[in-house]
């Protein structure tokens, strides 16, 4: 393909989609007239090929957004008609051939950008990074599918396997992609030949445009599918049993390869990624790979010591609290936590809160008064100094 090629197509009319087109649209009319063309549909059908080819070629530019906007410069800088070689000027002596290969066939005044260039030269730079010539796109990824889970608690520190129905993107079934009703098949356009553009002459140039007959698809479909009315696409319904690892966190993203949708023009399918949202739990918290609990005990279980039996996952454990304990002392249950991947599991963190009660009846009143007397103050003496300082 010469540079020129690249001026003298509108890969906007080939795709059938307005110049300030959104890029989502884009890719949405390329899907379509892709699937509709695409030879696996029409077996030995030459003109759909040549379809194919020609909105594969529009989407390789139009689909990313550097090479889009420089092929709008380079339209902006030479109008939005396309140039056919062999056009004839109007004003030039004996109707010579107009070559757009003309304009920067020699030295620029002044040295500029385009100085001693050639415009096959400039066009191949732009369009294929300095390679040569750009040429239509190989297989295409399909694109990626997030979605949400949430799971218990319990089922996110052991692991579980769960289905997961998904609704995205594919090819009707019911017309295989042709947008006909069964037993009906798209005609050929008849005003433009199936080509999807139609040519008119203004003064010197040749322009291409959008044909309005078939819309730019090539296709004529007399009886909708009524099954996807004719779009050739629908949304499936699909069910997955996903294997969640034993571990998985509130926030993570699992990624399932070739889960997402299929892939174009036979290339692979795009990944599936699970953001997962795990419920809290009533009794333990989490922090990484260990299970955490609050326990309460009573002051007297503080100062003399106790043993405590506390829950786990897999049943309760007995952890001793040693005399003169504070509130918020953490024991460790080792091994009681969230399993590893390396095998290992976290521990359980049980942290103690000292419950003071609000109220006492006189008989405990009076033995802590006595307990008072008996036992040494709490040392307070680098505070009492700051508040004698300021008193």
């Amino acid at each position: 393909m010469s540079s020129k090629d690249w001026i003298e197509k509108d890969y906007y009319a080939v795709l059938g989609v307005a110049k300030a087109a959104p890029a989502d649209e884009i890719k949405k009319a390329y899907r379509k007239l892709a699937r509709e063309s695409h030879p696996d549909h029409n077996p030995g059908d030459a003109k759909a090929e040549e379809r194919f080819k020609a909105v594969s070629e529009a989407y390789a530019v139009l689909g990313d957004d550097a090479k889009r906007r420089e092929y709008d410069e380079m339209r902006s800088l030479f109008g939005s008609g396309a140039f056919r070689r062999g056009a004839r000027q109007g004003g030039q002596p004996g109707g010579a051939p107009f070559d757009v290969s003309d304009l920067f066939g020699g030295a620029q005044p002044g040295g500029g950008r385009f100085a001693g260039g050639n415009i096959s030269d400039l066009f191949s730079s732009i369009f294929s990074g300095g390679g040569g010539a750009a040429g239509a796109p190989g297989p295409a990824r399909g694109r990626d599918i997030e979605t949400e889970v949430a799971l218990d608690f319990n089922d996110a520190v052991r692991g579980v396997t769960l289905p997961l129905t998904l609704r995205a993107p594919g090819v009707c079934d019911t017309c295989h992609g042709n947008g006909a009703k069964p037993g009906t098949v798209p005609r050929t356009c008849p005003v433009c030949h199936g080509a999807g553009v139609t040519n008119r002459n203004q003064g010197a140039f040749s322009f291409s445009e959008p044909c309005r007959n078939c819309q730019g698809v090539g296709t004529v479909v007399d009886e909708k599918c009524p099954e996807c009315q004719g779009t050739g696409g629908v949304t499936k319904t699909r069910t997955l049993n996903v294997r969640f690892p034993a571990g998985v966190a509130d926030g993570q993203r699992i990624r399932l390869a070739g889960r997402g949708e299929p892939g174009e023009r036979g290339g692979p399918a795009g990944d599936l990624f699970v953001h997962v949202k795990v419920r809290p739990d009533e009794v333990f918290g989490r922090t990484g790979d260990d299970l955490t609990l609050t326990v309460p005990i009573t002051f007297a279980e503080a100062v003399l010591g106790t043993d405590l039996r506390v829950p786990t996952l897999d049943g309760p454990v007995t952890l001793r609290v040693p005399p003169g304990t504070p509130s918020g002392r953490i024991l460790r249950a080792r091994g009681k936590g969230v399993s590893r991947r390396d095998g290992q599991q976290g521990d359980l963190l049980v942290t103690l809160d000292v419950v003071v009660p609000a109220r006492i009846s006189d008989e405990a009143r009076a033995a802590l008064e006595t307990f008072a007397e008996q036992t040494p103050p709490a040392a307070r003496e680098h505070l009492d100094a700051r508040v004698r300082r300021f008193g």
